[in-house]
């Protein structure tokens, strides 16, 4: 029996009613082992709990069932996992150097050691000579890199990332998808990745947990098996790259129909009277008529 990382069983996330919003239940009896050293994607519907998900392994999030990190039951953050968010939340005070030394600060390294790390895990991501930079002279490319060196620097046992390439432009994703590639293969961390996008999830994972509409199960876990190493190398023309692209995306669009199928729902039982919902539907089917002219 392989080794895992993190253990997640009946793991269900319910949030209480808030105003005039009722409850509703995020996560519905989720079970997923994630093996060590595996890099994860997370794909599905928006709306379907993947942030949730991450959000609950972080610690940064209640839900009931269990989730075990390194066979520890979690009941908050913890430095054995670092997480990756896709708006940077970089320090806008602290220079490059001291947005990465932060997690080492909190483990009380000395200040010597500290910087010589912070410097390593910079090189790493490629930003030597930015060092003394602030967040607000920085790329958004370079401010992910940055909390990507953030979150490797302390040495956590796993890497979770919340869509961190998803306000990035095509190029840098992909150069950003590789970097992170490079990366892992020479940590060896264990990686749950949430992504909207199928090709991303395919590119980078070793398998890709699909999770259906709200509430969130896992509706399928499918095996990516790509030649490595899959950076600085065109895998995605591959066929197996698209026969792993093609039965993802048949899984996604039927969840993807069920989450439209819902939100039409929802719009109708808040609808006031039926004229609001004509009206509604109307200036849909115009607005599309328009995008298609």
């Amino acid at each position: 029996m392989p080794e895992h990382s993190i253990r997640i069983s009946s793991l269900t996330k319910t949030y209480p009613p808030r105003g005039e919003a009722p409850a509703f239940t995020a996560l519905d009896d989720v079970s997923l082992d994630v093996r060590k050293g595996e890099f994860l994607a997370v794909l599905g519907p928006s709306g379907c709990g993947k942030s949730t998900l991450l959000h609950v392994v972080g610690g940064l999030v209640p839900a009931d069932g269990s989730v075990q990190v390194l066979g520890r039951e979690i009941d908050g953050p913890g430095l054995d996992r670092g997480v990756v968010f896709q708006d940077y939340a970089l320090f806008p005070w602290r220079t490059v150097l001291e947005n990465v030394a932060f997690g080492l600060e909190i483990k009380k390294v000395p200040t010597a050691e500290r910087a010589a790390l912070a410097r390593r895990h910079i090189a790493a991501v490629g930003l030597s000579g930015f060092e003394d930079r602030y967040p607000a002279q920085l790329s958004g490319g370079m401010k992910q890199r940055v909390a990507i060196a953030r979150a490797l620097a302390f040495d956590p046992e796993v890497l979770l990332m919340d869509e961190p390439f998803a306000a990035l432009d095509a190029q840098t994703r992909e150069i950003l998808q590789d970097e992170l590639l490079r990366i892992w293969e020479q940590t060896g961390k264990t990686v749950i990745f949430i992504t909207h996008s199928i090709d991303e999830a395919v590119f980078l994972a070793q398998r890709v947990a699909v999770i259906t509409a709200r509430p969130g199960r896992i509706k399928r876990i499918v095996d990516v098996e790509l030649p490595a190493p899959r950076y600085g190398r065109d895998v995605r023309s591959t066929p197996e790259f698209a026969r792993v692209r093609h039965a993802l995306w048949e899984l996604l669009a039927e969840e993807v129909d069920k989450t439209t199928a819902q939100a039409f729902a929802s719009v109708a039982e808040t609808a006031p009277r039926p004229a609001v919902r004509r009206g509604f539907l109307a200036s849909l089917l115009t607005s599309g008529a328009r995008g298609t002219a």
